[in-house]
């Protein structure tokens, strides 16, 4: 995997493992940069290296022993053609294998069901984007390199659009909002990400109300960045966090199916016709009845 890196004198074990991108942790990637598997500009560096503006890391993780298996899961196939496949995940089901997680993933099923795009390495093929393991709704796949560059673009350049639905905890007065606050990870819980202006990355969120009830809100939110736990993070911040989610909402929850956010609809430019395309999705069952309790509440 290759890095140019956007910031300098920092250092290189620091830099790396505050990126979404790579979900290493730092001692991990103090031990690549130690036996050579961590390079900058072509060459070996210490782990206390301080980077430059655009320099070029490039990240070989060891494989492990362990491959990666297809598995027959059934998909929800939105859409599919030589290029791309659009997937409405499920709430539950995590998109690619971690340690300790390599086996029940949409990765899994996606590599028994089609060849993908090589581009983010054996553990992510097809991966443009993600979306968390309770998050529901749709999802880009890339089926071949040339695909996932294109798309990998537009994502940087803002130009896909995603679209959520929320139900959140108490009554948001005004009808649309901005939120403008930057998200990095959490120091007392590396886990966790929170708003801090420490070892952050710029993070907007865009809402509007769709609907109100006596104690929670139903939002439409449109993401102009993509951090890492994004929407759930803004709304705790400004005080009204996803109904459900287990992490980020001080209430007590009332099932464990997960917080209420579905990606409901997905715009974007294919990357083959340059045909501009929208998909739509609707959540499942159980999250409307969990949300029609969380209503009458």
């Amino acid at each position: 995997m290759n890095i140019i890196s956007d910031k300098e004198n920092i250092r290189i074990d620091k830099y790396l493992s505050e990126l979404d991108s790579i979900d290493l942790t730092r001692a991990k990637i103090q031990k690549l940069i130690k036996t050579g598997n961590i390079t900058v500009n072509g060459k070996e560096v210490k782990e206390s290296y301080k980077i430059n503006l655009d320099d070029n890391i490039e990240i070989n993780v060891v494989k492990e022993e362990t491959k990666l298996e297809g598995e027959d899961i059934k998909l929800d196939v939105v859409y599919e053609d030589d290029d791309i496949l659009v997937i409405n995940k499920p709430s539950g089901m995590v998109v690619h294998p971690a340690p300790g997680n390599k086996e029940h993933t949409l990765v899994n099923a996606l590599i028994n069901y089609s060849k993908l795009s090589k581009r983010n390495g054996e553990f992510r093929p097809g991966i443009v984007h993600r979306i968390d393991k309770d998050t529901s709704g749709l999802l880009i796949i890339a089926k071949n390199d040339k695909a996932h560059l294109f798309l990998e673009n537009e994502l940087k350049e803002h130009n896909i659009v995603r679209t959520y639905i929320a139900l959140v905890n108490g009554v948001i007065n005004h009808d649309t909002g901005k939120i403008d606050a930057p998200i990095g990870r959490s120091t007392s819980d590396r886990k966790k990400m929170e708003v801090t202006s420490k070892n952050s990355k710029e993070a907007v969120t865009n809402f509007k109300v769709l609907e109100r009830f006596k104690n929670v809100t139903l939002l439409e939110l449109k993401l102009e960045t993509g951090r890492t736990h994004q929407i759930r993070v803004h709304l705790k911040y400004i005080g009204h966090p996803v109904c459900n989610d287990p992490v980020y909402s001080n209430n007590k929850n009332i099932d464990n199916y997960g917080q209420l956010l579905h990606a409901r609809e997905i715009t974007f430019i294919h990357p083959t016709t340059k045909e501009k395309m929208t998909f739509t999705s609707e959540p499942d069952n159980k999250f409307n009845e969990i949300m029609k309790i969380y209503e009458e509440k």
